[in-house]
C-alpha cells in the first residue's frame, strides 16, 4: 500500500529553512544574474544530445514505428505518409530549449518579479535533495497549479540554484501566441493538446515523446498532476494520463529508478484572481494572446506579497512499488507493444497521484491573510478590527496545532500583521472606522442582480484565500459536522455520518482513498488534542470548552453544505428528466441567484461553478442521477424516485428540501 502523507506526520517535521531569492536580486545586477557561469546539475548517465536529436529518437523508436505500421494497414496510407504525419505533430509539439533564451527570461523575470512581488521564499534542504536527485535517476516535477506564473517560476528557481532546466508540458493554448508561444518553446516547453482521445497517431508521438526524455535523462519533466489550474486554491482531483506515461519506462524495467518530486507553491495573492472569480460565475475564459499579456502590464502596479516554493522529499518510484507491484505482465510482450495498465497498476497509479498531491497540500505554507480571510466570512459584512486581530491570533493557534505550516512575522505585533494583510488585500478588504469591512450592504437597498454579481467576486476572491487551509481544517472539520449531525453521539454512529460526509465531498477535498477509518481517527485525534471533543472508547462528545472551535469549524464548512443543498433542491425541483452540463450549471446559477435576491439564502460562495460541478458528480457517484456520453456531452438524467428514497437516509436529511436552513 502506498501510505498518504497526514497532518500528524507533517506536524512531526522539523520546520525547514526558506532563503527568499529576491533579496539578492535586490542588491545585484539583473544582467550579471542572467549572463551567469550556469554549469547545472545533471543526470549521471546523460549523453548530451539537441531537441533535433531527441525527435529523431523519437521517430526512430520501436513503439513509434510499430504504431505507423499498424495505421497504415488500417488506414491503407503508406507507412511514409503517417511518418511524415508524426513528424509534423512533433514539430508541433516539440520543446527547443536554447540557453540564450533561459537567459533572457532570467533577465525579464527578474525585473517582473521583484516589482510584484516582496519575496520569493525557496526551501534550501529542498532544493539539496533534488540537486542529489537529480544527479541519480530521472526526475519529475509535480508542482502545485495556482496560477500561469507556475512554470515560469519553477525555471526560474532552478536556474537560480544551478540546476537542470526542466522540460515542461503546457497547453497548446501558449503556442497560439505569437512570439510568446515560441520563447516558451525555447524556454522548455512542449505543447499537448487538451484532448487527443481516440487519435492513436497522437498519442503515440506524445507518450514516446515525454518517455524518450525520461529515459535518457535528457531533463526533468514538469507536469501538473491536477491537470489545470486551480479556480478556487484548492488542490483538484489528480489526473492519471501523464502519470502513467511517465510510470511506464520503470514499469518495463526501462529505467532502474525515477524520483517524483512533489512542489508546493504558496502564494500570498494570486495573479490571476479577479479572472479566477468572474470565470467561475460563469464569465468565458479569455483567450490567451499576446496582446492580451501586454494589456495585462498594469498589475505591475501592484503588490501581491510572497511566495513560498517548497520541494518536496524525492519519492522514489521504485521504493513506493515495493512489495506491490507485480511488472511481469510487461516481460510477456515485446517492449514496444503498447498495454493497458491492469487494475492493479491503475490503482498503484492513483494512489501514487493522491500521495503526491496530499504531500503538496502538507507543505503548503499559509500566510495571514489566509485566516483573516477565513475569519471574515464568517462575520459578514464586517468586524472590528480589535476583535479581528484576537479571532486571528487565536486561528493562528489552532492553525498551528493542527499541523497547518504557517509564516507568521516575529518582530511585529498582531495588530501590524492583521493591518499589513488588510493592506495587502485591498482589493477585497478594508479598515474603515474601526471595522473591517468585505463589502458595503444598506439594509434599505433593493437587492440586484448586478449588485449579487459584484458582491459574489468579492466574496469568491476572499473564498479561495480560506480555501488554503481548508485542507488543514478538512479531518477535524468533518468529525465535528458528524458529531453535531449525527443520529446520537456513539462513536460508530459518528464514524458512518463522518463517511458519508467524506464520500459526499470527495469531488471538493482530496482525500486518500480507502482511509476513511485513518481520517477519522486522524480528525478526532486533532480535536482532543485540543481539547475540542472528549473520547471515550465508544463515544465521541464535543466538550463545553470547544463549542467555539467546534462552531468555527461547522461555519468554515457550511458554505459547502448549503452550496449542495441547492444545487440538491434545483435538481430535485426545476430539472424534470434529464439535463446537460451546460443547461445544469446556468440553471443552478439561476435557481442561487433568485434565492439570494428573495432573501432565503445567504450562500454567494453556491454561485461557483467549480462547486455546482462537483456537486454534480458527487451525486452521480451517490447514485442520485446517471450520466450518459450523447455525441460529445454528457446527459444526466435525474431519478426522481431515488433522491426521494435518499432524502431520509443516513445525513440526505441534511440535504432534503426541508430543515437545513434552520439547523444551519
Amino acid at each position: 500500500m502506498v501510505l498518504p502523507v497526514t497532518q500528524r506526520e507533517f506536524r512531526s517535521k522539523k520546520r525547514e529553512v526558506f532563503e527568499d531569492i529576491l533579496e539578492e536580486r535586490r542588491q545585484s545586477s539583473d544582467l550579471r544574474y542572467a549572463m551567469k557561469c550556469y554549469t547545472p546539475v545533471i543526470y549521471k548517465n546523460l549523453i548530451p544530445c539537441k531537441p533535433s536529436a531527441l525527435k529523431t529518437m523519437v521517430l526512430q523508436s520501436d513503439q513509434l514505428q510499430y504504431v505507423i505500421r499498424q495505421i497504415s494497414l488500417e488506414s491503407g496510407e503508406s507507412t511514409d505518409v503517417v511518418q511524415d504525419q508524426a513528424a509534423e505533430i512533433l514539430d508541433e509539439m516539440g520543446q527547443n530549449l536554447t540557453l540564450a533564451t533561459v537567459r533572457m527570461f532570467a533577465l525579464t523575470l527578474s525585473k517582473i518579479f521583484k516589482r510584484l512581488f516582496q519575496k520569493v521564499c525557496v526551501n534550501e534542504e529542498g532544493i539539496q535533495r533534488l540537486a542529489q536527485a537529480i544527479q541519480e535517476h530521472p526526475v519529475v516535477l509535480l508542482p502545485s497549479h495556482r496560477s500561469y506564473i507556475d512554470f515560469l517560476m519553477m525555471s526560474y528557481v532552478l536556474y537560480t540554484y544551478d540546476l537542470a532546466l526542466p522540460v515542461i508540458a503546457a497547453g497548446m493554448d501558449f503556442m497560439g501566441m505569437k512570439i510568446v508561444g515560441e520563447l516558451l518553446r525555447m524556454s522548455g516547453a512542449f505543447f499537448m493538446r487538451r484532448t487527443f482521445r481516440g487519435n492513436k497517431l497522437y498519442w503515440t508521438v506524445f507518450a514516446e515523446y515525454v518517455k524518450t526524455m525520461l529515459r535518457s535523462g535528457y531533463a526533468p519533466v514538469e507536469f501538473f498532476v491536477e491537470g489545470q489550474r486551480s479556480r478556487t486554491c484548492k488542490t483538484l482531483t489528480p489526473k492519471y494520463g501523464l502519470l502513467s506515461v511517465i510510470m511506464e519506462p520503470f514499469f518495463k524495467g526501462e529505467v532502474f529508478d525515477t524520483y517524483l518530486v512533489p512542489v508546493s507553491i504558496s502564494y500570498e495573492r494570486i495573479l490571476e484572481e479577479t479572472l479566477y472569480a468572474y470565470e467561475l460565475l460563469g464569465v468565458p475564459k479569455p483567450k490567451e494572446t499576446t496582446s492580451g499579456l501586454i494589456k495585462a502590464r498594469k498589475i505591475l502596479s501592484d503588490d501581491f506579497g510572497s511566495i513560498h516554493i517548497s520541494f518536496g522529499k524525492p519519492m522514489s518510484l521504485r521504493s513506493l512499488a515495493s512489495g506491490r507491484l507485480n511488472r511481469s505482465q510487461y516481460n510477456l510482450i515485446p517492449r514496444h507493444f503498447s498495454q493497458r495498465p491492469s487494475k492493479e497498476m491503475q490503482k498503484f497509479i492513483s494512489d501514487v497521484a493522491y500521495k503526491v498531491e496530499l504531500q503538496q497540500i502538507a507543505n503548503m505554507v499559509l500566510s495571514p491573510g489566509v485566516l483573516i480571510a477565513a475569519i471574515l466570512l464568517q462575520n459578514l459584512p464586517s468586524l472590528n478590527f480589535s476583535v479581528l486581530v484576537d479571532k486571528t491570533v487565536w486561528l493562528k493557534d489552532l492553525t498551528e496545532a493542527f499541523g497547518g505550516c504557517l509564516e507568521w512575522p516575529d518582530n511585529m505585533s498582531a495588530s501590524k500583521v492583521v493591518r499589513a494583510s488588510i493592506d495587502l488585500y485591498s482589493n477585497t478588504m478594508k479598515l474603515a472606522d474601526g471595522e473591517v469591512i468585505l463589502f458595503e450592504k444598506n439594509p434599505n437597498d433593493i437587492l440586484t442582480e448586478e449588485q449579487v454579481f459584484i458582491q459574489a467576486v468579492t466574496l469568491l476572491m476572499c473564498a479561495s484565500y480560506r480555501n488554503q487551509m481548508v485542507n488543514t481544517y478538512i479531518r477535524p472539520g468533518l468529525v465535528v459536522l458528524a458529531c453535531k449531525m449525527g443520529s446520537s453521539t456513539s462513536k460508530d454512529d459518528v464514524f458512518r455520518t463522518f463517511c458519508f460526509w467524506r464520500n459526499l465531498f470527495s469531488k471538493e477535498f482530496i482525500f486518500f482513498p480507502g482511509f476513511e477509518e485513518k481520517d477519522f481517527e486522524e480528525g478526532s485525534f486533532l480535536l482532543s488534542k485540543c481539547d475540542v471533543v472528549h473520547l471515550t472508547p465508544h463515544e465521541i462528545v464535543i466538550t463545553k470548552n470547544g463549542e467555539s472551535t467546534a462552531m468555527f469549524l461547522f461555519k468554515m464548512f457550511q458554505p459547502f453544505l448549503e452550496g449542495y443543498q441547492l444545487a440538491f433542491k434545483h435538481l430535485a425541483m426545476e430539472v424534470t428528466d434529464s439535463v446537460t452540463e451546460k443547461q445544469y450549471l446556468s440553471g443552478v446559477r439561476s435557481f442561487i441567484t433568485q434565492r439570494i435576491l428573495a432573501g432565503t439564502s445567504q450562500c454567494y460562495e453556491a454561485l461557483s461553478s467549480d462547486m455546482q460541478k462537483n456537486a454534480l458528480q458527487s451525486f452521480v457517484q451517490l447514485g442520485f442521477m446517471k450520466g450518459c456520453k450523447s455525441g460529445d456531452a454528457v446527459i444526466f438524467t435525474v431519478d426522481k424516485q431515488v433522491m426521494a428514497d435518499m432524502e431520509g437516509k443516513l445525513g440526505l436529511r441534511m440535504l432534503g428540501m426541508k430543515n437545513l436552513e434552520a439547523r444551519l
